[in-house]
């Protein structure tokens, strides 16, 4: 699928996540893109007024962030580097997707302002690859952190290839429970 100035391109590994790449316009002043428009994510069935919160992080090289997710209905956002580069992860957890249990690795970076459509019930997580790194969050709840699931960004099961050696990562993710723990947690 293609809208002028914006790529769109399903994400093979993990059903109805999307990657939006616009076309940015540089010249010797820089670059612009629009990195969000509604009609585009209208176009692959998604509602553009159901986004509540925008969210940013700023993380340095080799912090971790996740793997996160939401309990209850779960979460759905557009994520995107807007500076530096990220190594960015989604596991999809939806017992009754057809891509359950798949993961999808990234690049995002500032050079190509691509933005991620993470479905609700997929978890997701990033390690930054550049000395600062801005990650931006579109999501469609507000954030209740009662809901907040951590699943262990080093879980065998899960085996994510992380390019770099952690630095720094909160304490809730260094404490986090295996993928097979939170699944049986989940079932109950």
């Amino acid at each position: 699928m293609n809208a002028p100035g914006m790529k769109v391109t399903e994400v093979p590994e993990i059903a109805r996540a999307y990657l939006f790449e616009p076309t940015p316009y540089a010249d010797e002043r820089g670059f612009f893109c629009r990195t969000f428009e509604a009609d585009v994510v209208r176009s692959v069935g998604l509602d553009p007024d159901a986004f509540v919160q925008d969210s940013l992080s700023r993380s340095v090289r080799g912090v971790l962030r996740g793997l996160h997710l939401r309990s209850g209905a779960g979460e759905a956002k557009l994520v995107r580097c807007s500076y530096g580069r990220i190594f960015d992860v989604v596991v999809d957890l939806r017992p009754d997707s057809p891509t359950y249990r798949n993961r999808a690795f990234f690049e995002l970076s500032d050079e190509t302002q691509a933005t991620l459509y993470i479905p609700a019930g997929c978890a997701h997580g990033f390690q930054a690859l550049t000395e600062t790194t801005d990650t931006s969050y579109r999501i469609d709840r507000p954030h209740d952190p009662a809901e907040d699931v951590t699943i262990a960004f080093d879980d065998p099961e899960l085996a994510i290839p992380w390019p770099l050696s952690v630095t720094s990562m909160s304490q809730r993710d260094r404490e986090a429970p295996s993928l097979a723990e939170v699944l049986k947690h989940r079932e109950k």
